[in-house]
């Protein structure tokens, strides 16, 4: 039942987008820090403790529910977590304010709209350079916040969209290189990697297969790795690829320029790239659905 409670999940994220209150990644947030607060110790193995402490029980919890259940109940069960794993619309109503403002002329309205986005600092961006942050922000979280979740849930069910989520946060939350974090976080950016190895890379097929695949494809091959990190080097390359747009170079970080390498190859990005880039991901997520329901009468919809 798996393609269908995905179809679901994916149905109520379009209708309803992220939970306005009470998100439970808000209350994963709290316990999190709750944790770091008493585990912190500036140790690896402090911090493998802690995402142990911050996850498992969770992961454990919604294994135990989801085996009880009856199959319907099963299959919209299932269907809720992912939906709450899952930030496809979340992605456009990000992204969508900073394109509308770059049209209008209004670059004060798109700095603030793409500091939502990233963590540069944005006051400091002209036009490309905002029309650049979102269109990466835009593709990277193509497989964080979308692409990562569907895997796993396929993989695992309800148990693996929520351990996918969960360890995507708590990197968000620790997997900084900074004197708190270097060590303590060690584990909760390890193992974000590890999570996001297939599904960075599934995704980086994904958009090489729906834009300039000869142009994704070399990104991919000759300028991913040089990026910092192992997944959102392929995931960004590939799509810029893909696009025909010129990503990556300088950008602002804590007041300081720091000079990242160059992905993609063509023009500078602009508000149409903003749009492109989402319609690229929207039609990722129509090629993924596509090739579950092309697979359910071979595996059986139990296991596609």
């Amino acid at each position: 039942m798996s393609a269908l409670a995905l179809t679901l999940a994916l149905l109520l994220d379009a209708l309803l987008g992220e939970p306005r209150r009470a998100h439970p990644l808000v209350a994963f947030g709290g316990w999190a820090r709750a944790i770091e607060a008493r585990l912190h110790r500036d140790k690896r193995g402090s911090g493998v403790l802690a995402w142990c402490v911050a996850v498992l029980p969770w992961v454990v919890a919604t294994w135990a529910i989801a085996r009880v259940l009856p199959a319907w109940g099963d299959l919209l069960f299932g269907a809720a977590m992912l939906y709450l794993a899952v930030g496809l619309r979340s992605l456009g109503e990000h992204a969508l304010p900073v394109a509308d403002a770059l049209e209008r002329g209004d670059l004060a309205a798109a700095r603030t709209a793409v500091g939502r986005m990233v963590s540069r600092d944005t006051a400091l961006l002209d036009e490309r350079q905002v029309a650049a942050a979102a269109t990466e922000s835009v593709l990277e979280n193509g497989s964080d916040a979308v692409f990562g979740a569907l895997f796993w849930f396929l993989l695992l069910g309800a148990p693996g969209a929520v351990l996918y989520r969960l360890a995507n946060t708590l990197d968000a939350m620790w997997g900084y290189r900074n004197v708190r974090y270097e060590r303590y976080g060690w584990a909760a950016a390890r193992i974000d990697d590890v999570l996001n190895f297939v599904p960075a890379r599934l995704t980086a097929l994904s958009y090489a297969l729906l834009g300039d695949f000869l142009r994704a494809w070399h990104g991919w091959r000759r300028q991913a790795p040089a990026w910092d990190s192992p997944n959102a080097g392929p995931v960004m390359a590939a799509g810029a690829g893909a696009l025909g747009v010129r990503l990556g170079g300088a950008a602002p970080y804590a007041g300081v320029w720091e000079q990242r390498p160059v992905l993609g190859e063509g023009a500078a990005p602009d508000a149409a790239a903003i749009r492109r880039a989402l319609r690229l991901v929207r039609r990722s997520v129509l090629l993924w659905l596509a090739a579950i329901w092309c697979l359910v009468p071979i595996l059986g919809d139990h296991h596609a």
